[in-house]
C-alpha cells in the first residue's frame, strides 16, 4: 500500500518452538549475557546464555522426577524476575502449560484463574501470593502442590498444611537439578524436540476490562512467528544489548518482549515500575531499550517537568525555551523526511520545501540545547536509551512529543493477547507520530465496514476511511479455553480475528487507533462520540491525570476526571488558595475553572473535535484508580467497574 515496503528477512534459526530458541541461542552466543540480576547489596550478578540454558535443563529434570509432564497446566503467580524464566522454560522444555499472573492480582482472581484451568501444581513468589490461595482453599479444590520462589513464613506454612497444600521450596528444584546426568539432560533435550509449533505454551487469561477474564491460548508458534522477523524491526539492537524489564511478565506484551529479546541475542535486567528504583536502575545498568505502559512513560515524562519547575528561575526559563525549540525542530524535521501520516497520495515536495529553512535555523539551536540539556536528561535515563517502546494503551501526544524533543525515539506499537501480541510498531529509521506504526511483518491486517463491532464485509477500507480492524496470520490465538462459542464470534472460519478496535489505515501501511467498537457511546440525539479519542485529548493537560467519558443515551457526554495532585497543589500555592483538605481544594472555584479551562481548551472545534464531543460537565475524583480496582493490570481503565464505583458521580453530571 505504501511505497516504503520492504522484503521481509525471515530468521529460521530461531527454531520450532520456543526452548529451542533457547538452545540455538546459548549455542551461538553462550557468552553473551542474557540476565543481569540485583544482589542484595545492590550489584548484579550476570547469567550468560549458557549458564541460563543449563539452569533451565536442570530445573526441567528435577520438575520432571516431581511429575510434572506434557500438557499438564502449572499456575504461575509472580512478578518479573530471574527465576521466573527459568521457570517457563523448563516448564515449556516438558511441553507443559503454564498460567501466568502477577503479584498484584486479587485473591478472587487468582483462585479463579487456578480452578478454571484446572491446575494441580502452582509456584508462588512469595507467602504473601499464596495466602490470597488460602483464604479460600475450598474454590481451587484440584490444586495440591506449591513451589514457592521466597520461603514460606511459619504462618503460611502452618495453613497450607492445615489445608491439605504440600510447599516446595525452588532452591530445593535448583539444587536437585544440578545433580542432572548427562543421560538425563538428554532426555530433557529430546522432549524440547518433541514439542510442536502448534502445541499451546501458555493461557493468558485476559485483564477483565469488560466482565470476566478469558484464557487466551497462545502456542508456541504465535510467539515464533514473530521473533522470526523481528530483526526488520527493531533495525538497531545489536547481539549483547541490554534492555530493563520493568513490565508485569504475566501479560502478552512483556511475554512476548521476552521472546523477542532472546531471538535479537539481547539481554536484561530487573526493575519496578517506581521512579525512584527505575531511575536508580537505569543509570546503574544503562539500558539500550525499555518497554512501558503509557503511565510508565507519562510518569518519567512529568516527573522531569516537575523537577525543572521546581528548580525554576534560570533553570526552568532555558528547559522550556530547550523544549519549544527541540519540538519545533522535530517537527520542521518529521515534515522534511517525510515521516508525517497521510491518509491519501499527496505531493509531499511542497511541505518539505517550506519546512527546510525553519529546520536549517532551528538545527544549531537545538544541537546547543541537545548539549545543555538533552544530554543530562539523558543521562538520568542511563544515558545510552536508544529506543523506548510504548504499548498496552494510547500514548499522549504531550508525552510522545516530549521523548522525541529531548532525543530518544518512542515506537509506540499495537496489539492485543489474542495475537500474542504484537501487530504493528513504529520503525525506528522511520517513526511517524500520531500512529501505532507499520504493520508487523508476521501480521496481516485490513480495515473493514462494521456496525457496533460486527463486520459488514470482508473488503478492505482504502487508507484514511475509519472502520473495524481485522487481523490474520500465524500468531493468533489457538482459541479462548474452554470457550470454544465465544471463540467463534472473535475469530471467523477464514482465520481473520475481530481486534474490536477501530483504526484508519495510512497510506504508507500504518494504522492509527481511533477507538474501541464495543465502547462507542450513542446519544440521545443519535451521535456516536469514541470517548478514547476525547480521553486522550483530556490527558494531554498537566492537570489531568486520567479521564473517563460517559454518557450513553443522555444529552450530552460528561467526565470523570482524576486531577494530577502535585501539579494542583502547586497551582494552589502558586495562587495563594486556601483551603483544608485536598478534597476541598477540588471544590474551590479557582480549581474548577482551572480544570474547565483546560477541558474547553483541549476538546473544542480547534482541534478538531464536534459541538457533540463537548464535554459540558465534569466531576473530580481525589484518589488516582488502582490496579485491580479501577484498572487492569496492564492499566487500562476497565469501564465497567468505574460505573459501578462511581455510579453516583456518574448520576449527577446528568
Amino acid at each position: 500500500m505504501g511505497s516504503e515496503k520492504s522484503t521481509i528477512v525471515y530468521d529460521h534459526s530461531v527454531g520450532k518452538n520456543l526452548p529451542q530458541l533457547l538452545r540455538n541461542r546459548s549455542i551461538e552466543c553462550s557468552d553473551i549475557v542474557l540476565q543481569y540480576v540485583k544482589k542484595g547489596d545492590g550489584t548484579y550478578e550476570a547469567y550468560s546464555y549458557s549458564r541460563v540454558y543449563q539452569k533451565v535443563l536442570e530445573l526441567a529434570s528435577a520438575l520432571k522426577k516431581f511429575g510434572i509432564k506434557k500438557g499438564d497446566f502449572i499456575g504461575i503467580i509472580a512478578d518479573n524476575r530471574r527465576e521466573w524464566m527459568i521457570m517457563d522454560m523448563a516448564l515449556l522444555s516438558l511441553g507443559a502449560v503454564d498460567i501466568p499472573r502477577g503479584c498484584d492480582s486479587m485473591g478472587p482472581e487468582i483462585r479463579f484463574i487456578l480452578h478454571y484451568s484446572d491446575c494441580r501444581i502452582a509456584v508462588f513468589e512469595n507467602s504473601k501470593q499464596l495466602a490470597k490461595v488460602l483464604e479460600k482453599i475450598d474454590e481451587v479444590p484440584l490444586l495440591k502442590d506449591v513451589i514457592m520462589f521466597d520461603a514460606a513464613d511459619d504462618a503460611t506454612k502452618a495453613e497450607a498444611e492445615k489445608c491439605g497444600i504440600r510447599i516446595h521450596s525452588y532452591i530445593d528444584f535448583e539444587n536437585e537439578g544440578s545433580k542432572m546426568t548427562e543421560a538425563e539432560k538428554n532426555d530433557i533435550e529430546k522432549s524440547i524436540d518433541s514439542v510442536e509449533p502448534q502445541d499451546i505454551a501458555t493461557i493468558i487469561f485476559t485483564s477483565g476490562t469488560t466482565g470476566t477474564p478469558k484464557g487466551v491460548m497462545l502456542t508456541h508458534d504465535n510467539y515464533i512467528a514473530q521473533c522470526e522477523v523481528v530483526q526488520n524491526i527493531l533495525t538497531y539492537a545489536k547481539p549483547g544489548d541490554l534492555w530493563l524489564s520493568v513490565l508485569p511478565i504475566w501479560h502478552s506484551f512483556e511475554r512476548a518482549v521476552l521472546y523477542l529479546m532472546i531471538a535479537l541475542k539481547n539481554g536484561c535486567a530487573y526493575s519496578r515500575p517506581s521512579a525512584q528504583v527505575l531511575l536508580a536502575d537505569m543509570a546503574a545498568v544503562k539500558p539500550r531499550t525499555m518497554c512501558g505502559v503509557p503511565r510508565l512513560w507519562e510518569s518519567l515524562a512529568h516527573g522531569v517537568q516537575r523537577a525543572m519547575k521546581k528548580k525554576g528561575g534560570i533553570t526552568y526559563f532555558i528547559f522550556n525555551l530547550a523544549m519549544t525549540v527541540g519540538t519545533q525542530y522535530n517537527w520542521a524535521k518529521d515534515r522534511v523526511l517525510g515521516l508525517v501520516c497521510r491518509y491519501r497520495k499527496v505531493n509531499r515536495l511542497p511541505q518539505q520545501i517550506l519546512c527546510v529553512v525553519p529546520l536549517i535555523c532551528l538545527a544549531p539551536l537545538n544541537a546547543l540545547f541537545d548539549l545543555l540539556v538533552f544530554k543530562k536528561i539523558r543521562s538520568r535515563l542511563g544515558g545510552n536509551l536508544c529506543a523506548s517502546i510504548s504499548g498496552g494503551g494510547s500514548l499522549q501526544p504531550d508525552v510522545d512529543s516530549f521523548y522525541k524533543a529531548i532525543g530518544i525515539k518512542m515506537l509506540e506499537g499495537y496489539g492485543m493477547s489474542e495475537s500474542a501480541p504484537v501487530l504493528s510498531v513504529r520503525h525506528p529509521e522511520r517513526p511517524r507520530f500520531g500512529c501505532v506504526g507499520e504493520i508487523y511483518p508476521s501480521a496481516e491486517i485490513k480495515i473493514v465496514e462494521h456496525d457496533n463491532g460486527t463486520p459488514l464485509s470482508s473488503k478492505p477500507l482504502p487508507p484514511g476511511t475509519p472502520g473495524l480492524i481485522l487481523v490474520h496470520g500465524r500468531q493468533v490465538m489457538k482459541g479462548y479455553y474452554k470457550q470454544q462459542e465465544l471463540t467463534s464470534k472473535v475469530v471467523d472460519a477464514d482465520g481473520w480475528l475481530n481486534t474490536g478496535d477501530l483504526g484508519v489505515m495510512t497510506y504508507d501501511n500504518e494504522i492509527k487507533i481511533i477507538g474501541r467498537a464495543k465502547d462507542t457511546i450513542v446519544l440521545l440525539g443519535g451521535e456516536n462520540i469514541e470517548p478514547l479519542v476525547i480521553e486522550k485529548a483530556l490527558m494531554s493537560s498537566q492537570y489531568i491525570e486520567t479521564a473517563v467519558i460517559v454518557g450513553q443515551d443522555q444529552k450530552y457526554i460528561g467526565a470523570l476526571l482524576v486531577p494530577v495532585k502535585d501539579a494542583i497543589v502547586s497551582y494552589a500555592e502558586d495562587n495563594h488558595i486556601l483551603y483544608a483538605s485536598y478534597e476541598e481544594l477540588l471544590h474551590t472555584n479557582e480549581i474548577q475553572k482551572l480544570i474547565r479551562d483546560e477541558i474547553d481548551h483541549f476538546v473544542c472545534p480547534a482541534q478538531g473535535f464536534r459541538t457533540c464531543e463537548r464535554v459540558y460537565k465534569f466531576a473530580l475524583l481525589p484518589d488516582s484508580f488502582e490496579v485491580g480496582k479501577e484498572m487492569s493490570a496492564k492499566m487500562e481503565v476497565m469501564r465497567f467497574k468505574v460505573a459501578k464505583l462511581y455510579e453516583t458521580q456518574i448520576k449527577s453530571l446528568f
